[in-house]
């Protein structure tokens, strides 16, 4: 075995340095007889586990000294140490390597001697092979005994009762290292919380990514099956609307791969800062531990979202309910069937239906505003009409419909205007009648409406919030979707191709009925 190999399966995972009375446990694994003696005193009451492995031990196993390891450590040293020609203090007749320094004492030692030394607090051990310029003070050229915690430095006698940091507060190596060791240990927590999020959240992910692929599955079935009640004709179509299924389930479960790969990937990264952190925690030099940065560390687990599981809702944004564009789909099957729509209805295949009875109700009908005859058709006259009147009428120029709907999926196609204003939309039936701005369609909590100005720019509003949306009006037929039990109210342009315009989310707690508002211009609803 190479040099280095060697030195590498006879170092103490836990204090990185060659074997010091090394024992090895039942699993397998050896090390130090003090840092697992130290590293077991720091677990929890009654729990008992391998750091390597992390297996637990129903009871504390009793720690034998491997001689064949401690042989070969002790031969190691010899090999390294005598090029250094660091040699204990103590062996006066032979020159032993040394493996540790004894701060207080001032002295090198070796194996033999380090265990038998005095254990206080006071008496700091360090590696013997550290360079003693790292150990002394370079204004007193004197050991460094203290840590000064306000200047953050290792410093020497001198420094302390009379040079620049007399009067701070100063701390043994050994104080100063346990407590950079707490602090450590309260990142390695942080940290350990955070990675259990992590994982829960990357289980949860997965777990609806299964789900995403089935319902993918399921639709793109049942869609296959209602085409095959559909003539030739209709082929081009079917593709059509299978490959936006397929799309929209393939978008979704690329997002979500994509975040499951972040999140390994975070997972990953805290795995080994966690490792890396533990090491720290189980070394015995404290220079090394002084002088390691968790900066980095301590600014991820303090972060926004640091070491909570249940903070997922950033993940879940994307995974709506039904990420299926319903309203879409259905638009398409309208536009490319027509009459052969309804001759399609095969076990309730279809994904909306289109209200055939749906016609404006003349008794809400407000100033200005005219219906037509067959109850389809709102215009706004530019003179002073009014309409006769009822306790249900509005005091604006808008209008609503006789029907209402409070389940089920809904899709009916708007007629508008080339100029003009106007809205459309849908609204409960309490909203307000009498002249206020809370009277207005999009102006209240109980209406919902897609707005067109003057200048053909769409907005969209609800509960006097009023969003505007991008792009101008490019057409005048429009499709109002509505899927009353998963709340979703939905608006397209029917020109080709069909364009999304806004959905509303929302959970509704009274039937829903059509609601226009205009202003110069007239509203068809219907086919």
């Amino acid at each position: 075995m190479a040099g280095t190999e060697l030195e590498v399966e006879l170092k103490c995972s836990i204090c990185m340095s060659i074997f010091t009375d090394p024992v090895t446990l039942t699993c397998g694994h050896t090390f130090c007889l003090d840092c697992i003696t130290k590293t077991w005193k720091n677990q929890e009451k009654g729990e008992s586990s391998c750091p390597e492995c992390r297996h637990r031990f129903k009871t504390k196993p009793d720690l034998k000294r491997n001689m064949r390891m401690c042989s070969l450590a002790n031969s190691f040293r010899v090999s390294v140490h005598v090029q250094t020609g660091i040699f204990c203090a103590y062996c006066i007749q032979s020159n032993v390597p040394a493996t540790k320094f004894c701060l207080h004492c001032e002295a090198s030692l070796c194996v033999d001697h380090v265990l038998a030394h005095n254990k206080s607090e006071e008496h700091v051990l360090a590696d013997a092979t550290t360079p003693w310029v790292n150990k002394k003070c370079q204004l007193h050229n004197k050991l460094v005994k203290y840590y000064c915690a306000e200047d953050a430095v290792c410093i020497c006698v001198s420094c302390k009762k009379s040079g620049q940091h007399k009067g701070h507060q100063v701390l043994t190596l050994h104080e100063a290292s346990e407590k950079r060791k707490e602090t450590f240990q309260n990142v390695l927590k942080r940290l350990t919380t955070k990675r259990k999020g992590t994982k829960k959240n990357i289980q949860h992910l997965q777990t609806r990514r299964k789900e995403l692929q089935e319902k993918s599955t399921g639709e793109t079935v049942r869609v296959a099956e209602m085409f095959r009640y559909i003539r030739r004709k209709v082929d081009d179509l079917e593709k059509q609307v299978l490959s936006e299924i397929t799309q929209g389930g393939e978008r979704v479960l690329l997002q979500v791969s994509n975040r499951i790969q972040q999140l390994e990937n975070e997972k990953n990264e805290l795995t080994r800062e966690i490792h890396h952190i533990e090491e720290l925690c189980n070394l015995t030099d404290p220079f090394t531990v002084l002088q390691e940065q968790i900066l980095n560390s301590v600014d991820y687990c303090d972060s926004e979202n640091g070491g909570n599981e249940d903070n997922f809702s950033e993940d879940y944004e994307v995974l709506a309910e039904d990420y299926l564009d319903k309203g879409l789909i259905s638009v398409m099957l309208h536009k490319g069937l027509n009459d052969i729509m309804t001759d399609v209805k095969v076990d309730g295949m279809l994904y909306a239906q289109q209200p055939s009875d749906l016609s404006l109700d003349i008794n809400t009908a407000g100033y200005n505003v005219a219906v037509s005859g067959d109850l389809k058709m709102a215009s706004w006259l530019d003179i002073n009409y009014q309409p006769p009147r009822s306790q249900d009428s509005f005091a604006y120029c808008q209008v609503i419909s006789t029907r209402g709907f409070c389940s089920g999926c809904y899709y009916w196609v708007v007629e508008t205007a080339e100029s003009g204003g106007w809205k459309v939309g849908m609204s409960y039936p309490s909203i307000p009648r009498r002249r206020s701005d809370q009277s207005l369609i999009g102006m209240n909590d109980k209406s919902w409406c897609l707005s067109c100005s003057h200048k053909k720019q769409y907005s969209v509003i609800h509960n006097s919030v009023e969003t505007s949306l991008s792009h101008k009006s490019l057409c005048t037929q429009f499709v109002i979707f509505l899927d009353y039990k998963t709340g979703r109210l939905s608006f397209y342009e029917l020109c080709d191709p069909i364009r999304h315009l806004h959905t509303f989310t929302a959970t509704f707690t009274e039937p829903l009925y059509a609601a226009i508002w205009l202003f110069d211009a007239w509203v068809r609803i219907g086919q």
